[in-house]
């Protein structure tokens, strides 16, 4: 058998000499080495609840749309305010001056508790949100605390400015004082705040879309309202589901019987807690682009 003797080409590296090299160039490049890792703890749990409610109050307040919402509430109220303190000298009872000031946040604030939820997917900001919080029925639940909060707060103003109008209508136009206000009225204009608050974010959720969920908030109630009222047979029904009918006793300070409690409590489920319910559903399985 013959062996065959390579001899290298003239101007070419010897194969075999560059292959027992230790010192030969790799043609790849260098890897460099693994950085050492970042000193101390390591978290061990994930966004407290109160972070989340935190952030979703500064997203709610915090943006354009927001601030304007919150403007066209507090115009809203110093124009009712100063039709009353002018119309008939000022003689108004300091209940007249708190509905003054709580009918504008029920009708507007909603808005805000919609936009808590629909910013998500009009800005975009949903992938972000869910990606530092993957468990979205927790940022459901703190959209919601939100707007409890804001809640809570616009109607503690709202009883400020009533009570600081009706003190000046007192000083500067000589008024009879009328402080006597019932405590169902109180809690009446609170709880109506509050639920159209709960009402706005449920629809959000429900619609995920601004002005879906926006129009069909003021356009549904409305025409319900309308309907029952120019259908007879209706009429019956609209007493157990209509909001503003049935939450009508409590907000003038009227004692409710057992069956306005019932029909209160039927009218809250149809159009606050079955929004929210199914509302949370749709949120928890929506895809987010």
């Amino acid at each position: 058998m013959s062996t065959t003797t390579t001899h290298p080409v003239p101007g070419m590296p010897d194969p075999s000499t560059t292959a027992r090299s230790p010192h030969a160039e790799s043609p790849l490049p260098a890897v460099a080495a693994t950085p050492p890792p970042i000193p101390g703890e390591r978290p061990t749990r994930g966004v407290s609840f109160g972070r989340l409610v935190h952030v979703e109050l500064r997203k709610m307040l915090d943006t354009r749309a927001g601030r304007w919402l919150v403007i066209g509430v507090g115009a809203a109220i110093a124009t009712a305010l100063v039709i009353l303190f002018f119309v008939d000298g000022g003689q108004h009872p300091f209940g007249s001056y708190l509905q003054a000031t709580t009918m504008p946040m029920a009708i507007i604030l909603p808005v805000v508790g919609i936009l808590a939820v629909t910013s998500e997917w009009s800005q975009r900001t949903g992938l972000v949100t869910f990606t530092m919080e993957p468990r979205r029925i927790r940022v459901g639940w703190a959209k919601f605390a939100a707007s409890m909060l804001v809640g809570i707060a616009a109607f503690a103003l709202a009883i400020g400015l009533a009570a600081l109008a009706h003190q000046a209508a007192i000083t500067f136009q000589g008024i009879t004082p009328g402080w006597s206000i019932g405590g169902l009225v109180v809690a009446g204009a609170g709880l109506y705040v509050l639920l159209g608050l709960a009402q706005g974010v449920g629809f959000g959720m429900l619609f995920k879309n601004t002005p879906a969920a926006i129009v069909t908030y003021f356009a549904l109630p409305t025409a319900w309202g309308i309907l029952s009222s120019l259908v007879t047979w209706l009429d019956t029904a609209a007493r157990w589901l209509n909001l503003d009918r049935t939450m009508n006793p409590l907000f003038l300070g009227k004692a409710l019987t057992g069956e306005q409690w019932a029909q209160l409590a039927t009218s809250v489920g149809v159009w606050v807690v079955l929004p929210l319910v199914v509302g949370m559903w749709r949120l928890s399985r929506a895809e987010v682009k």
